[in-house]
């Protein structure tokens, strides 16, 4: 008896075009790292205010481990161990965790810090600040909570900018949020240096190099692409601001997932060039396994371009380094 056997049709070619650098930076791995030493120090449960990083993943990984993550200080028990998030807290938090008599640990990203001190600076130097950022932002919220209430006026777009209106234009500085897209920051800027002159900027730019470095490589891939996917969380400010950049580069289907099952597999059509890459908060796995799920679907050739080469690291907190 003979079976007629019937042959799979062969899986269309695919490109993968992988941004690189992409995924964590220095300041994420660094945030996580100190979320992972203190349990591994104090044992669990350790607290940590909001999510460290914007990625559930994340998150939940570090949760599996003994973190529990809270909103507000007021869900941590008395002399318990809190870790503030890498975006940074407004200075009425650490006041309150020393009022607690809490154990706590300061997780936000150095270069989160620089704008920080910037900022003070600027302040006790007698100058009304722009924060130029997204409102609601936990970054924005921070640093805006390192000054007194109307210290710092928010400016999030070019129409802010145009219409903004200061209390005395020869005493304005401006910092900015360091997830911001480069193209958006630097209109704004143009804005403000137009209107008031004599303005004061950051010494060096305050959007990260991180954030720089992962726009660029996207800049890099978009004009290649039939699609391109950005790994990240909708709530991570530098994830949004890569799908922006890969729209205006040149890739009109640019889409942001959380996880390989979030890609949306109709609405990518039939792609011959795919382009993709991760958010500052996005971990290498969830690369892999995006990686994976286009091997389901395609014959799949990777490529690898690399827009620049990172080496930075940041140390961690002296209690925890030892």
């Amino acid at each position: 008896m003979s079976t007629t056997m019937t042959e799979r049709a062969p899986k269309p070619k695919l490109t993968l075009i992988l941004a690189s650098p992409r995924g964590f930076c220095a300041g994420v791995d660094r945030a996580i790292q100190i979320v992972e030493t203190a349990i591994e120090k104090f044992g669990p449960p350790v607290y940590v205010r909001h999510e460290i990083v914007h990625n559930r993943f994340v998150v939940e990984t570090l949760e599996r481990k003994g973190a529990i993550f809270v909103e507000e200080l007021d869900e941590v028990p008395e002399g318990a161990r809190v870790i503030f998030s890498a975006h940074g807290v407004p200075k009425s938090v650490p006041e309150a965790a020393k009022a607690r008599e809490l154990i706590y640990f300061d997780a936000t990203c150095p270069l989160v810090s620089k704008v920080h001190v910037e900022a003070e600076r600027h302040h006790e130097r007698g100058l009304d600040i722009i924060l130029i950022g997204h409102s609601g932002h936990p970054e924005v919220i921070g640093t805006m909570g390192q000054l007194p209430e109307g210290a710092v006026c928010l400016v999030e777009t070019v129409a802010d900018a145009e219409t903004f209106e200061p209390r005395d234009p020869a005493k304005l500085a401006f910092v900015t949020q360091t997830t911001l897209s480069i193209d958006d920051t630097a209109e704004i800027v143009a804005v403000l240096r137009r209107r008031f002159p004599r303005i004061v900027g950051p010494h060096k730019e305050d959007i990260c190099y991180a954030t720089t470095n992962r726009q660029e490589a996207v800049k890099a891939i978009a004009p290649r692409a039939d699609a391109v996917i950005v790994i990240g969380a909708p709530n991570s400010s530098n994830s949004m601001r890569l799908v922006e950049v890969a729209e205006r580069a040149g890739c009109s289907k640019s889409m942001l997932v959380q996880r390989a099952v979030d890609i949306d597999w109709a609405a990518l059509g039939h792609p011959r060039t795919v382009g993709l890459t991760a958010g500052a908060s996005a971990p290498d796995v969830l690369v892999d396994e995006v990686i994976a799920a286009f091997r389901e679907h395609f014959d799949v050739t990777v490529e690898d371009v690399e827009a620049a080469r990172e080496s930075v690291q940041f140390k961690l907190p002296r209690a925890l380094a030892g």
